[in-house]
C-alpha cells in the first residue's frame, strides 16, 4: 500500500528560494518561502531603507530574522520542479 503526497494538499507551497549572505558568517542562509519574488524584494528594500531587521517565514512556518546592517547580498529565485534520477543527464 502506498500513498501519494500531493503538493496541492500543502497550505504553503514554496514559490521562491532566497539566499542571504550575512556579514561575518561563512555560510549563507537558504530559505524556501511561500512569498513570491516581488514580496521578498519589497521586504528586503524595506529592511534596508529603515534599518529594521529582515524577517522571512519559510514554508514550515519558521521565522528567520537578519539584521539589516548584516545583509551582504540577497539572491531570489523561483522554485523549479526538482528532478529525480539521471534521465535528463
Amino acid at each position: 500500500m502506498t500513498t501519494k503526497k500531493s503538493a496541492a494538499g500543502k497550505a504553503d507551497v514554496a514559490k521562491s528560494e532566497v539566499r542571504i549572505s550575512v556579514a561575518d558568517q561563512v555560510r549563507e542562509l537558504t530559505i524556501e518561502t511561500a512569498s513570491d519574488r516581488e514580496e521578498v524584494v519589497g521586504l528586503v528594500k524595506k529592511a534596508l531603507s529603515s534599518s529594521e531587521p529582515l524577517v522571512l517565514t519559510d514554508t514550515r512556518g519558521r521565522q528567520f530574522v537578519v539584521p539589516a546592517n548584516k545583509i551582504g547580498s540577497v539572491e531570489i529565485g523561483d522554485i523549479s520542479e526538482r528532478r529525480v534520477g539521471f534521465a535528463g543527464a
